[in-house]
């Protein structure tokens, strides 16, 4: 079992940066691939970024390349995602998710349905 808790979101305004947390607690931390989902009101949930179990490769979406960077601190337990130029349609919550299988391309990085472990979200608001 993987427990994993998010922080960090709250309101900003366009063109501004947060930086998301996930705490994660329980399996390895060390052998889970983590990624970052996000899910606006009425839409279904979408890939944004991952990272692998070394956190020598990660991979985003085209949506959010060259404005946000995954990171993982090993020591911490935690995953972050730094968003930076942030724009209304970035609105939405974001949800960490954990894998144990680790990840070797993009297309295994979006899969959604490969993420065994989810937190609970949290709130990200963009205002223009």
């Amino acid at each position: 079992q993987v427990q994993l808790v998010e922080s960090g979101g709250g309101l900003v305004q366009a063109g501004g940066s947060l930086r998301l947390s996930c705490a994660a607690s329980g399996r390895t931390f060390g052998r889970s691939a983590m990624g970052w989902f996000r899910q606006a009101p009425g839409k279904e949930r979408e890939f944004v970024a991952a990272v692998s179990w070394s956190g020598g490769n990660s991979y985003y979406s085209d949506s959010v390349k060259g404005r946000f960077t995954i990171s993982r601190d090993y020591a911490k337990n935690t995953v972050y995602l730094q968003m930076n130029s942030l724009k209304p349609e970035d609105t939405a919550v974001y949800y960490c998710a954990a894998r144990s299988r680790d990840i070797y391309s993009d297309y295994e990085s979006k899969n959604l349905g490969a993420y065994e472990y989810w937190g609970q979200g949290t709130q990200v608001t963009v205002s223009s």
